[in-house]
């Protein structure tokens, strides 16, 4: 009987059946208001009563079709479904009101009365009905056994509204066994019928018991240190930790189930949000026309979409990647459009290694600012092809600010990395020599004002640790980390960029500011994390795998170099670098001959002597893991 009932069940309800059950209500509702009216006494129908209960079929009939209360999918009955049913009921008792009034009935009063309270229990019956229907259906259908089992921590308004959207999707066959919540006056009550646990109580042996698959987090204006701690308390469980995201982010005020996502390492890895004097900001950028080389890349493109949130009059968005360039123009033009911002953007597709072409772009446009964010970063790529190294971070740094010079720029803002410092690679130590070529340009033309940013490695961005970590997770592992003792310092996109922005706009010219990037973490403990935070067990499940440093890579990584310290700004997350003078005598004369390079000899051949005379210009770059350590005369103890 059981099964039959599934079966009928699983079909969806003929809409002509929900229309005749609705009209069914309808009448049968008229008996218990006409016994409330006459308090329980049976009194013999009469004719007015008869025909009150005809016109009611056909008028409820009549708003029934029109407002289509029958065509609703009735096992996913929500709110808005019962707020229409209401609705419609009431505008069916306004018509059957106006007909009672000029129908001229005997006893208009008493049928008045009787059409309000046969309005309270159709109404009421109606949407009784659907969620007994909704209820069965997935008490029989959708079996608890094959529903994700999910915690809710919060048992505030939010958790609540993450309950209700949770329970009206039913396409996501969850089963909500109760809330977590550390406030001891809501513990051991009822939410919904369902238990407030304290977080104490949630242990191995509670998820194993009730077979618990998710814990949802649903705190508003949570901060990543407090969201760090409480994730730590059940990382270590079978479970899939995921997060609601913040108010601003619902959509039209509502939260709908799709949004709540896993909780990512970039979640936790976040500080605190940076409050930004954007008044600096927008009047360096009012009116002005803005320059961005990269501008397809990681960082590129959220200095992009951060500098479009300003009055500017033009920007110039400069990157050699056909794709990345289309899908950076179609992101703008779609905020663009739907802010109704009226700010021209110019998409070039060109190499900064095309001076000639450079020089083209800044006679046209005659840009005011420019943000330097081209570069290649990838260390082991690098080392081995240090020729490109060079063409791009140094020769292609050089024609910008040669241009910028030319063209008397007003401020040139150049993204550096940590691995400039104390580099051990190509990659590193051509972004050094670019540091002290904008640094030797600063000094000696005073009209453009040179700044030089220098931060760690970006959550997310393209070649970071994070993607590829998610990439070897998907694929069912292991994780692969070069070295156990690795350390890395980690910011987000955002938080890189909007430093940036402000570093450039408090910068009076010569300084390299550095960004507070908190503190180191260890990229196997990263690693760790995110098996636990997919709901993994490490080492069952997802194994870690130490393949060994790659060529030029570091364990730590630094963000002074030797003699180097730190003076205070006015933002405690923004420090001015006090940097050594460039003592390299003839350093531009030996650059501008290291960037003529030809491929006269063989290409290892021509490796060692580009290397070579890298490490003449940046004499604290000392290989590691390299083929280039038998150039290094001294080794750094």
């Amino acid at each position: 009987m059981k099964e039959l009932l599934k079966k009928r069940l699983k079909r969806q309800t003929p809409r002509w059946l929900v229309l005749i059950i609705d009209l069914h209500v309808v009448a049968m509702t008229f008996l218990p208001a006409y016994l409330l009216i006459f308090k329980l006494n049976w009194e013999p129908f009469s004719i007015d009563f008869i025909k009150l209960i005809c016109a009611s079929l056909l008028v409820y009939f009549f708003v029934f079709v029109v407002f289509k209360t029958y065509r609703g999918i009735v096992r996913h009955t929500g709110f808005n479904d019962m707020l229409k049913v209401l609705w419609v009921c009431l505008i069916a008792l306004g018509l059957l009101s106006i007909y009672v009034a000029l129908s001229g009935f005997e006893s208009a009063n008493l049928i008045y009365s009787i059409l309000l309270v046969h309005f309270l229990i159709c109404s009421m019956s109606l949407i009784f009905l659907r969620l007994v229907y909704k209820s069965i259906y997935f008490q029989l259908i959708e079996s608890k056994s094959k529903q994700d089992h999910v915690l809710i921590y919060g048992a505030g308004d939010s958790g609540i509204i993450t309950y209700n959207a949770l329970q009206n999707d039913r396409g996501m066959a969850k089963h909500i066994l109760g809330f977590i919540d550390d406030n001891t006056k809501v513990q051991k009550n009822k939410i919904n019928g369902k238990p407030v646990y304290s977080p104490a109580h949630i242990d191995l042996h509670f998820v194993k018991k009730y077979e618990v698959s998710e814990i949802i987090f649903s705190i508003q204006n949570i901060t990543s240190k407090e969201l760090n701690k409480l994730v730590s308390n059940f990382e270590n469980f079978p479970v899939s930790l995921k997060i609601v995201p913040a108010l601003s982010h619902w959509i039209d005020g509502d939260l709908e189930a799709q949004q709540i996502k896993d909780i990512r390492i970039e979640d936790l890895l976040s500080r605190d949000p940076i409050e930004l004097k954007k008044e600096s900001v927008s009047q360096q950028l009012k009116g002005k026309t803005v320059l961005i080389t990269g501008a397809a890349g990681s960082i590129g493109s959220e200095i992009t979409s951060q500098v479009t949130n300003y009055a500017c009059k033009q920007i110039i968005l400069v990157d050699q990647a056909e794709t990345p360039m289309y899908n950076l123009q179609q992101e703008c033009l779609s905020k663009l459009t739907a802010e109704a911002k009226d700010v021209q953007v110019k998409y070039i597709v060109s190499d900064i290694r095309n001076k000639a072409r450079m020089q083209s772009i800044f006679q046209d446009y005659q840009p005011d600012i420019v943000y330097h964010a081209a570069a290649y970063k990838h260390v082991p790529l690098m080392e081995d092809n240090p020729c490109e190294a060079i063409s791009t971070n140094i020769k292609g740094t050089m024609h910008i600010v040669d241009c910028a010079i030319a063209h008397q720029v007003e401020k040139f803002v150049m993204v550096s990395t940590d691995k400039a410092v104390n580099p051990t690679n190509v990659m590193g130590a051509t972004k050094r020599i670019a540091e002290l070529y904008v640094s030797q340009m600063s000094k000696k033309h005073k009209h453009t004002k040179f700044i030089t940013t220098r931060f760690g490695n970006v959550l997310g961005s393209n070649g970071s640790v994070i993607p590829l970590f998610q990439k070897q997770l998907s694929n069912g592992g292991p994780l692969t980390v070069t070295h156990r003792e690795v350390t890395r310092y980690f910011m987000t996109i955002p938080e890189a960029c909007q430093l940036v922005l402000e570093a450039g706009a408090m910068g009076e010219g010569g300084e390299i500011f550095v960004f507070d990037m908190g503190e180191s973490v260890k990229v196997y403990d990263l690693a760790k994390r995110m098996i636990q935070l997919s709901g993994l067990n490490y080492p069952q499940d997802i194994d870690i795998k130490i393949v060994g440093l790659r060529p030029g890579e570091k364990i730590y990584e630094e963000l002074l170099a030797d003699g180097e310290n730190t003076l205070q700004t006015h933002h405690e997350k923004i420090l001015k670098a006090e940097v050594r003078d460039n003592k390299i005598e003839n350093f531009e004369v030996i650059v501008n001959d290291l960037i003529k390079f030809d491929f006269k000899e063989g290409e290892k051949q021509m490796n060692m002597k580009l290397v070579s005379v890298i490490k003449k210009l940046a004499p604290e770059y000392v290989s590691e893991n390299s083929i280039y350590e038998s150039l290094d005369t001294k080794k750094l103890s």
